[in-house]
């Protein structure tokens, strides 16, 4: 059956004005809610890296084609742009929805109702029709064009379109994880809450984690510890049985790995050990170096860090107490940028897992990874761009005592480490972020030391502004944060699971 030509120039000029009124109201759309729109786009696991170029582009590039549809005479230009514009924005779903590791919120507006799904059947009946228009188009309207021309032109057009997109993605990908620009990535869930409870006293600090349970010391209480199950639904009391004779002790800091705790205090040469089973320390490993940070590596062997040489610099070293006590300084491992006491000031960590030292700092963006010899492994960088300490110390009359006479920012306040995977809670907003999100929450940044990138990063919300976030633990399956006097647990899910269980 032929169809009339009047019909056919009909069914054009429906399809124009369909394709005027959404690109007018898409871009209207986006421009209205601008900035909800680029936080969205920045979240995008494809765009993130030229989240606004392309949230600058679109609503224009929108509004132009729509404008060149209202003119009979470039109609044919405004059908094939109309159609390269909905094959990038078809193959962007299409590449989301199989993909990506996930899948964030939708484009806005009417939209916004439809999920990934539909709105892909929406963008392929959209495409049908701008084909159709296009091939229904009046021949006399437009030189040299026959329908094996605009065949052709289609399939160039589409294959260009697919091409860009899967381009931007490749480079996107690439930007973030290896050169990210401080854009955030919040993927839904790879956290949940599960738990909290009320502990009465903001005094309380994570010991550690030991067959299946969290166990808490207490500053003001340092003769018992207290510890929860995985969920935090069964609480014990531990009371620690210890004579310390003539021992002097300023602060101590209980630390619970494997079979053992350790009392830790950095001002005596001693380190005291007891057995999880009875509570009771009965092992004393003494000519300890003083030390500032602690952290047991076995039964007899704990990497710490103290300040050595006549600036008392920040150092890390390793004690071993076997046959015979033995101490190594790593020297160099810590990269000092002024005085090296406050520059260096960090988070010490180690991943029992791999066997790997991992040291954070405070004040630039900056780590370092490396074997219990103390060998680099690795220097990495967290996101934000901080790279140089910007603080002012000031040397006291003694010349060998610093003190901060002018306060920096702190960009990384608190960490832990699980194999190779870092948490860090940040404290610089990075681009494109959401005030409300900053404001009712913590924010987590996720790193793969082992590979070097950026993953990405969830909230742990807190119950009010006041809540201070002292510190968290990663295990297998959960994590466990301070917030204030709560202790909160969020159970581990989807692709951080998966990360955090590869070999």
């Amino acid at each position: 059956m032929k169809i009339s030509d009047s019909f056919k120039s009909a069914i054009v000029e429906a399809i124009c004005l369909l394709y005027i009124l959404l690109f007018v109201y898409a871009s209207v759309s986006k421009i209205i809610d601008f900035e909800n729109f680029q936080v969205q786009l920045g979240q995008s696991p494809l765009l993130s890296a030229f989240a606004v170029p392309v949230s600058l582009g679109i609503p224009i590039l929108e509004l132009i084609i729509a404008f060149i549809l209202l003119f009979p005479k470039f109609r044919y230009i405004g059908l094939m742009s109309s159609f390269g514009l909905m094959v990038m924005f078809t193959a962007y779903i299409f590449i989301m929805l199989y993909f990506s590791p996930f899948i964030p919120c939708s484009c806005g507006g009417i939209l916004e109702k439809m999920s990934w799904n539909m709105h892909l059947v929406f963008n392929i009946l959209l495409l049908m029709m701008a084909v159709c228009a296009l091939l229904f188009f009046d021949k006399k309207s437009f030189f040299l064009r026959t329908k094996q021309f605009t065949v052709r032109l289609l399939l160039c057009t589409m294959i260009s379109s697919v091409l860009i997109i899967i381009l931007i993605f490749t480079f996107s990908e690439k930007i973030i994880h290896n050169e990210n620009p401080f854009l955030r990535r919040y993927p839904p869930h790879p956290a949940e809450f599960s738990n909290a409870v009320r502990l009465k006293f903001n005094s309380y600090y994570l010991s550690g984690f030991a067959d299946g349970r969290i166990y808490l010391g207490n500053y003001t209480t340092p003769a018992q510890i207290i510890s929860f199950n995985s969920n935090l639904k069964d609480r014990k009391v531990h009371k620690i049985i210890f004579d310390p004779a003539n021992t002097r002790f300023k602060v101590i800091s209980w630390y619970v790995k494997g079979n053992y705790f350790y009392l830790l205090d950095g001002s005596i040469h001693k380190i005291f050990r007891g057995d999880i089973k009875t509570w009771k320390i009965d092992t004393e490993l003494k000519d300890f170096p003083f030390f500032t940070r602690a952290i047991p590596i076995d039964s007899t062997t704990l990497v710490f860090r103290t300040n050595k040489g006549k600036k008392m610099t920040n150092t890390i070293g390793k004690f071993t107490n076997e046959q015979q006590v033995k101490v190594k300084y790593f020297e160099g491992l810590l990269q000092a940028q002024n005085e090296g006491v406050f520059d260096t000031d960090g988070v010490l960590m180690y991943s029992e897992e791999l066997n790997k030292i991992v040291y954070l700092y405070y004040y630039r963006n900056g780590f370092v990874v490396a074997d219990k010899n103390g060998k680099v492994e690795n220097r990495g960088n967290t996101i934000d761009t901080i790279k140089h300490v910007n603080l002012k110390v000031s040397v006291l009359k003694n010349g060998t005592e610093y003190a901060i006479s002018s306060p920096s920012i702190t960009v990384n306040s608190s960490s832990t480490v699980y194999k190779n995977i870092l948490f860090v809670r940040s404290q610089v907003k990075g681009r494109l972020e959401n005030d409300q999100l900053w404001e009712k929450s913590f924010i987590i940044d996720v790193y793969d030391f082992r590979k070097n990138i950026y993953l990405y990063s969830f909230p742990i919300y807190h119950s009010s502004p006041a809540k201070k976030f002292s510190s968290f633990l990663a295990t297998r399956t959960h994590i466990y944060a301070l917030l204030g006097s709560d202790l909160v647990v969020y159970e581990i899910k989807n692709d951080l699971k998966k990360e955090m269980n590869s070999k």
